[in-house]
């Protein structure tokens, strides 16, 4: 690899699986140092076994992204370690239930927005002080076609996606003048579990693969990426 991260450190989360587990096995193949988070420990610890065997490293997290105060004390542990960051890719999200949008239970109507939102949010009040730190700090937030194509019993997901743009989208603005730059990145059909949760009849070998997507986020997190506040979507 170019090592075009070297001694670069990046925030990567929902890691634990699919694409998350393939870009920080990627970010950290170009010499990122990986905070990796997600609520799944034995996905963090096998991610950590296959960075290492490639001689890379990580920061395990285990971490509920709903929980905000620990987003917050995330912030002050990146802060106290290294005093900036490079690199956050907010990957986690959650589907939800697919459903008429009148049936959607509060709870997972509150959990959609919560991690698919709200986290993000928390994310970039913890963490844009150590972006500005950074020389050129890159945000990347992936957000999905359910933001702009409107499907009948997607309501709850497309939602809370079409918030997140909005987010990153506005954060770009706020930052246009410093050495931050924020994009999002569209995925697309990708095989990884969420996918088989919405389509379960479909055949995985029949889409990209995470790590095929994993190397189209990349160039969004380099130092010489300049674009901001663009949508990049996934070309298989």
């Amino acid at each position: 690899m170019s090592q075009l991260l070297k001694d670069r450190v990046a925030v990567v989360t929902g890691a634990s699986r699919g694409i998350g587990f393939a870009l920080a096995k990627r970010l950290a193949a170009e010499g990122a140092h990986i905070v990796a988070i997600a609520r799944t420990q034995g996905g963090l610890e096998e991610l950590d076994d296959t960075i290492r065997e490639c001689g890379g490293s990580t920061t395990l997290v285990p971490l509920d992204l709903k929980d905000f105060d620990a987003i917050d004390r995330l912030g002050a542990a990146v802060h106290g370690r290294w005093g900036r960051l490079d690199v956050l890719v907010a990957n986690a999200g959650i589907l939800g239930k697919l459903t008429p949008i009148g049936h959607l239970d509060p709870k997972v109507w509150d959990d959609l927005l919560a991690v698919n939102l709200t986290a993000n949010w928390r994310l970039i009040r913890s963490l844009d002080p150590l972006l500005r730190a950074s020389d050129a700090g890159r945000a990347v937030f992936v957000s999905s076609g359910a933001a702009r194509i409107f499907k009948a019993y997607w309501g709850g997901y497309a939602v809370s996606k079409a918030g997140l743009e909005a987010l990153a989208h506005s954060y770009a603005a706020e930052v246009q003048s410093s050495s931050v730059r924020v994009n999002l990145f569209n995925p697309g059909p990708v095989a990884t579990r969420m996918r088989a949760q919405a389509m379960p009849g479909e055949d995985p070998s029949s889409l990209p693969h995470p790590d095929a997507v994993a190397d189209a986020v990349v160039p969004l997190c380099l130092p010489g990426f300049t674009g901001n506040g663009t949508l990049v979507s996934f070309a298989a």
